[in-house]
């Protein structure tokens, strides 16, 4: 066995291409009107699964030297697999996948594979060291399908045994990739072939694991009945072999064969809601691995295989909706209420915190998101109200000048005025927030109307949602019942489109602030079943008001990201005061203060009496100032501070 110090646990070798999912369920392809992208591809998939389940996981494949051979880069990356074997082919463009699902049995596939650029990988590209970096080398059947890739995938086993690291097949058969069905049948699942059964079988001898539903095993020994198949498999191979039963589960052979299928080491399948098959053989493997590389029982790495597939087969997607550790850990340790795992909010929200992208462990951001305030300004000061979006862009500026390029910075911007200003800030790496609320409307009301997740849809999807909402715990009954029931409307439209959520309370507006009425308020909140990535508070008093908070969040969503400063136009001196007092939370991790930065030119600036530049210098120094103050209480860098993960 390769050295248990080794870099990776597992490579995995071949298909990379982008899926598009018909968003649509129950329908024809051809009547699909929307599509969500994701990464897949067997092996990607898996990678990303194993990299989801703790293992060190790494591609070997080839994209193209386009945009969707960027997203899979970028994504890949996000997801902590490790990137050396992605190649950049710069004649092929990145394999496309278009699914839908039509009923639980239906789900229509189209594959544009022709000359694309995993099919392009070769025995060049397969580099001996980083192979033998691993534990384990997994290679799929279609990557066997044309002699250059399966002399990729061949030399991969060959170095993998003479270094000691553990080979996997998975059969992953598909009639349509091998050329043995229309293009229009790319949900074939089996069709009888000697040359994929000869190429298969060649293979096998190398193998220490080797995984396929029972159509799979059969199509890699030629015969029509699974347990004959096993034999013949056993016969070429000691490998360990998997059969994948669907809802049945799984059965585990290391030995001869016995008579039945439930003599093996049989791993129990969970009854859940069957949406979509499509990517549960992928999760299946990755939780296989987990357990079969960290030396557990074959019986344990059979159910963390059987539960990783039924949260495949509950989700519309393919490794976007793979479970995390934590996430799997929790399924098993308490299972579900739900038979449709998508709707269970307890593993959804893990799910969501555990899969989100890493962000700067402090956020600095210049809140010019304001509409109504400004709107009353331009109007005592006679200046057109057009006037206010350009006015947003300098605002831009300001945000862009002190920023300098360094992380952990942003803004608040609303489309209103700011559309231009929200483009240009797409140009840096800013941390960016929009506000969905109707301004000063109390009970809450959205500026979408009810079409709330439409419009989130149409942000970019690494914009943060930010609503506004006055509450005070001693506000009237009925009042407080609408204004959850808005915030949770919010918060469902987010995570359906999976853009992270800003709540920003305000309870001093209609009420008095004690040391527990803001933490009285984020309690009832979460309560109501609201999780937010972000708060977004007002200052408070002293340090047991920010303990009371910090206790409130520590009980109710140990996963928030944190909270951000209002400044509630004071002024710099005493939003330093403020710093200073909220020093003592371990959950403040920034600010997002608008007028205090933005009132002095605004006023100037409408009113003619200064220019842009003069403008822009204005708010950067203001901006600056407040930094420094930030700066003095929570330096950058020190230890105490926790990334926001």
């Amino acid at each position: 066995m390769a050295d248990e110090r080794a870099q990776l646990d597992v490579i995995t070798i071949g298909r990379a291409s982008v899926d598009l999912y018909g968003q649509q369920i129950g329908g024809r392809l051809e009547d699909i009107a929307t599509f969500a992208k994701s990464v897949g591809g067997c092996p990607a998939n898996i990678a990303i699964g194993c990299a989801r389940l703790g293992l060190r996981s790494a591609l070997v494949t080839r994209v193209g030297d386009e945009q969707m051979g960027r997203f899979i880069r970028e994504q890949m990356a996000r997801e902590g697999v490790d990137m050396r074997g992605i190649l950049t082919d710069p004649e092929r463009l990145t394999a496309l996948v278009l699914l839908a699902v039509r009923d639980s049995e239906t789900f229509p596939l189209l594959f544009y594979r022709e000359n694309c650029a995993d099919m392009a990988l070769s025995e060049e590209d397969i580099d001996p060291g980083f192979v033998s970096s691993a534990r384990a080398v997994l290679v799929t059947g279609t990557h066997f399908s044309t002699d250059q890739v399966a002399a990729a995938s061949r030399k991969a086993m060959w170095v993998a045994r003479e270094a000691g690291v553990r080979v996997v097949l998975d059969i992953d058969y598909r009639p349509n990739l091998w050329g043995l069905a229309g293009r229009d049948a790319g949900e074939e699942r089996y069709i009888a072939s000697d040359r994929v059964t000869a190429t298969l079988a060649s293979a096998v001898a190398d193998c220490d694991l080797i995984v396929g539903t029972e159509e799979e095993l059969r199509i890699a020994a030629g015969v029509a009945d699974t347990l004959d198949a096993a034999r013949r498999l056993r016969a070429l191979s000691a490998a360990v072999i998997v059969v994948k039963r669907g809802p049945m589960g799984c059965v585990v052979f290391t030995g001869d064969i016995p008579d039945s299928l439930d003599r093996g080491i049989v791993g129990a399948g969970f009854p859940v809601e069957v949406y979509n098959v499509l990517g549960a053989g992928d999760a299946f493997m990755s939780g296989f691995l987990r357990g079969w590389l960290g030396g557990e029982e074959l019986s344990t790495a059979a159910t963390w295989a059987n539960a990783c597939g039924a949260f495949a087969v509950s989700r519309l997607l393919c490794s976007p909706e793979f479970p995390t550790w934590p996430e799997l850990e929790h399924f098993l340790e308490h299972g579900s209420p739900e038979r449709a795992l998508r709707r269970d909010p307890a593993l959804n929200h893990i799910h969501r915190a555990t899969t989100r992208a890493r962000r700067p462990n402090e956020i600095l951001a210049f809140a010019f998101d304001h509409r109504s305030q400004f709107e009353k300004l331009a109007d005592r000061l006679g200046a057109p109200r057009e006037k206010i979006a350009a006015f947003k862009t300098l605002a831009l500026e300001a945000v862009v000048e002190v920023a300098s390029g360094q992380n952990g910075y942003g803004l608040l911007c609303d489309e209103t005025y700011g559309r231009e200003a929200l483009f240009r800030a797409e140009a840096h790496d800013l941390w960016i927030a929009r506000p969905v609320e109707k301004p000063a409307s109390r009970p809450l009301r959205f500026e979408a109307g009810r079409d709330l997740a439409g419009r989130l849809n149409e942000w970019p999807v690494d914009h943060v949602a930010k609503c506004f909402c006055t509450y005070h715990p001693e506000d009237p009954t009925g009042l407080k019942a609408e204004q959850e029931e808005r915030l949770m409307q919010v918060a469902e439209a987010a995570s359906a489109t999976g853009r992270e959520l800003l709540i920003e309370i305000v309870a001093g507006q209609h009420g008095p602030l004690g040391d527990d009425t803001v933490a009285r308020v984020l309690s009832r909140l979460y309560a109501c079943g609201l999780h937010p990535e972000w708060w977004k508070l007002e200052p408070q008093e002293n340090p047991a008001a920010w303990a009371a908070i910090d206790a409130a969040i520590d009980a109710g969503d140990p996963s928030c990201r944190g909270v951000l400063l209002l400044g509630l136009e004071s002024s710099p001196a005493s939003l330093e005061q403020a710093f200073q007092t909220a020093g003592s939370s371990k959950r403040v991790c920034g600010f997002a203060i608008g007028r205090t930065i933005f009132a002095e030119a605004a006023e100037n600036w409408l009113g003619g009496r200064i220019d842009d530049a003069a403008a822009v210098r204005t708010m950067a120094e203001r901006f600056r100032g407040l930094v420094a103050a930030w700066r003095k209480v929570f330096p950058r860098g020190a230890d105490a501070r926790r990334e926001i993960v």
